[in-house]
């Protein structure tokens, strides 16, 4: 019993996968002069389409957020009357 609980303890410590690990190419020092450099952008829209969308989206949902908390100000300003 003392034996099976060892094993399963060393199973549980080793990370599962499935695959060869791959090795991952550091790519942090291209991206800092690509955002060094000076193309008249703000840095958040210098990543290029995914950046343009992420900030579109962005820019909806809080017009979207401020507009239905002014609706619900509104609506909390005058209530209905009962009858």
């Amino acid at each position: 019993m003392l034996r099976h609980a060892l094993t399963l303890q060393k199973v549980a410590q080793r990370s599962i996968c499935t695959s060869a690990c791959r090795q991952v190419k550091n790519r942090v020092p291209e991206r800092q002069k690509e955002f060094q450099e000076d193309l008249g952008l703000p840095v958040h829209l210098q990543g290029g389409t995914r950046d343009y969308l992420l900030y579109g989206a962005t820019m909806v949902l809080a017009g979207c957020g401020t507009g239905a908390v002014l609706y619900e100000l509104w609506k909390a300003s005058f209530p209905q009357k009962k009858n």
